[in-house]
């Protein structure tokens, strides 16, 4: 039995409220995410793939990983899609100090702000492994910040499952306003490399459209 939900509880949408779970809208949107990057053994690919199919996504970076890759940083925004704040140094907000927690996401902050070039526009926040506590998560969004969370988890993290069981997670739950979580991670890249082209290739065909998290 996993230990996480591919598929977002109602109850628990209803219980955080506050977070972003999914977007709902009549237009059959749905928004790509991805966690840990930037990551020049996955990224790079990561991008290619959306660029074949003029999809823009959304990117949550990790603060650490845009001051070692700053070109590749850059490149995720000048091919348009949206920057998100995933802490400096991903850290758990559950085994973090919130004064520690707040700093490491203001630290990550900075280094978004050192490398754009152009207004990214709404700021958003992901917090890694999805951990965070009620006081930082208030805190976090005093600093302007949307808290956003996922309605579809393909899993790629988890070595234990098959790419195919990584694209089922995403194909079996997805729907018009789901938010999908996909990571550009040396660690994910094996299920990512299987299920992404796959998932991009049936949402298309469903006739969904893709859009970025504001």
């Amino acid at each position: 039995m996993s230990y996480y939900w591919v598929k977002t509880r109602s109850f628990i949408k209803k219980i955080f409220f506050n977070y972003v779970w999914d977007i709902p809208n009549a237009q059959n949107k749905i928004y790509l995410t991805f966690d840990d990057g930037p990551t020049p053994e996955i990224t790079n690919w990561v991008l290619e793939e959306l660029q074949k199919n003029n999809i823009k996504a959304s990117f949550f970076c990790i603060g650490n990983n845009i001051e070692n890759h700053p070109d590749l940083f850059q490149k995720i925004i000048e091919k348009g899609h949206k920057i998100g704040n995933h802490t400096f140094n991903h850290w758990n907000g559950w085994k973090t100090t919130t004064e520690a927690y707040i700093e490491n996401t203001k630290q990550c902050e900075e280094s978004i702000a050192q490398f754009k070039t152009t207004d990214l526009g709404s700021k958003i926040f992901r917090p890694p492994y999805g951990k965070i506590k009620t006081a930082q998560a208030k805190i976090i969004r005093q600093l302007g910040y949307k808290i956003i969370m996922w309605d579809v988890l393909s899993a790629d993290f988890d070595q234990t499952i098959t790419p195919q069981q990584c694209l089922e997670n995403v194909l079996s739950n997805v729907k018009s306003g789901s938010v999908i979580v996909f990571h550009d991670s040396i660690k994910a890249s094996k299920n990512l490399k299987f299920a992404l082209p796959k998932t991009l290739q049936y949402l298309i065909e469903k006739g969904f459209a893709f859009d970025l998290v504001e």
